[in-house]
């Protein structure tokens, strides 16, 4: 893809993007959230599909813009929301160096209940999995369904050696090529060989944007996370997805945490990691079916 293409790829998401901005809302100790929301349906609309929330949590390389498909596809009928993780976009990082996944879920549910959402249907992909699995293991009222896009499961089971390893080469990457350096070496990695060039340009757009602290944040909470314990832990509706031609989370290591939460594993073919933004149809298909079955009475 030549530079002017990629230019013009870029500028047409970007036009796209300013129809759902950055906003950003107070929590608690002059903590600061930034997130991006698509509310097109109105009101009645929405209580008469009996729509709720749709929260959407972004992997490690990515961000809140990165789910504009989704707001323009799903934000008709629901209310749908994507925040950028502490440490990304305005959000305030996390205070532990090495974090936990309960440091992100306090934060999620800090940042739902300063919305006034008590219930909603939760998704995560990647490293967004770890934190939703740990919210819903934790706040199970709070969920009405957990879906999980290609979900790391994070090294907290291995030896610490394997930890360590996996830890440290990947902040040795960072220090040595910083965002955009990882956005031109590392972002074809998230997607398919029949991904658009429309799909690396924002792959990249995305990687490129992340900060440093907050990616060497995301690198520990990797290490620590134990996804499949959390998933374990939680007896409400959940599903687990994955792009048939993923190389990070590959369907046979999807497959362990989708036996972990007691659901049969979705394969999408023709789609890689960010299957989201590469095969977008395909799972907001997925998004729209799974909000519809998770409006119905709650799992005990």
């Amino acid at each position: 893809m030549s530079a002017t293409a990629l230019t013009d790829a870029n500028a047409t998401l970007e036009a796209r993007l300013a129809r759902f901005p950055a906003r950003q809302i107070a929590l608690a100790q002059r903590r600061t959230l930034s997130y991006r929301e698509a509310n097109g349906a109105e009101d009645a609309a929405r209580d008469a599909d009996n729509a709720l929330p749709l929260v959407l949590l972004h992997g490690i390389g990515s961000g809140a813009a990165s789910w504009v498909q989704q707001f323009e596809a799903l934000g008709a009928r629901r209310r749908v929301l994507a925040w950028d993780a502490p440490g990304y976009g305005e959000s305030t990082p996390v205070a532990a160096a090495s974090p936990a996944a309960s440091d992100y879920a306090s934060v999620l549910g800090e940042w739902l209940a300063a919305l006034h959402i008590e219930r909603c249907v939760l998704v995560g992909h990647s490293l967004g999995a770890i934190i939703a699995g740990a919210f819903a293991a934790s706040h199970p009222e709070r969920v009405a369904g957990l879906l999980l896009l290609s979900p790391a499961g994070g090294y907290g089971a291995a030896p610490a050696q394997v930890r360590e390893a996996r830890r440290d080469q990947r902040l040795a990457m960072l220090n040595e090529l910083g965002p955009q350096g990882l956005a031109d070496t590392r972002s074809a990695n998230m997607l398919s060989e029949q991904a658009s060039d429309e799909a690396r340009a924002w792959v990249r757009w995305n990687m490129s944007r992340v900060i440093p602290h907050g990616y060497a944040q995301a690198t520990h909470l990797l290490a620590n996370a134990d996804l499949a314990a959390d998933l374990a832990r939680f007896k409400g509706r959940a599903n687990v997805a994955v792009g048939a031609d993923d190389t990070i989370t590959p369907p046979a290591a999807c497959e362990r945490l989708a036996l972990a939460a007691g659901t049969p594993l979705q394969v999408v073919p023709r789609a890689g990691h960010a299957g989201y933004i590469e095969a977008d149809a395909a799972y907001n298909a997925i998004l729209d079916t799974f909000c519809r079955a998770s409006a119905g009475p709650r799992s005990q």
